[in-house]
């Protein structure tokens, strides 16, 4: 890639990929760390993208590739309990935690589509899943969100 198609797409889309990645990782640092990861990546790989749409796809895909990869990572190691208290109070709301609580299926379309704004036939394409699947994820999701709040409340 050339030097200014670099710089127009990490400047396009940092900040679009920087929230997604805050939403699926524990804390900024690591956030920034899977964003970084995505570019060396495309700058590493080169793909080869047919319009914006595909090149959009593609680097929102990595992200959520790479954010779970760190997830799973996280999840084997041993974090001292301070240090995960630490981590949950830099969550930016009770929302944004309880969405994060669930699991990746339904965390992730949740996170596209109403952070992000994507309908649900554009997170099929981006999941490569069907829309139906998308819509049902939406919804059980939503259930699980409400059960997650309803007992964090009481």
């Amino acid at each position: 890639m050339e030097t200014d198609e670099i710089r127009r797409v990490v400047k396009q889309y940092s900040d679009l990929l920087l929230r997604i990645a805050l939403t699926r990782t524990d804390c900024a640092a690591d956030a920034e760390d899977v964003v970084q990861d995505v570019f060396l990546r495309l700058i590493t790989k080169g793909p080869r993208f047919r319009d914006g749409a595909h090149e959009k796809a593609w680097l929102i895909r990595v992200t959520l590739n790479l954010s779970y990869n760190l997830r799973h990572a996280a999840r084997r190691s041993n974090v001292p309990l301070e240090e995960a208290a630490d981590q949950e109070a830099e969550a930016a709301s009770e929302l944004l935690s309880a969405v994060r609580a669930l699991p990746d299926k339904y965390g992730i379309v949740i996170h596209l589509h109403y952070y992000e704004g994507y309908t649900i036939k554009e997170i099929a394409r981006l999941l490569h899943i069907p829309a139906a699947t998308v819509g049902t994820r939406l919804a059980r999701g939503r259930e699980r969100l409400k059960k997650l709040l309803q007992e964090e409340s009481l």
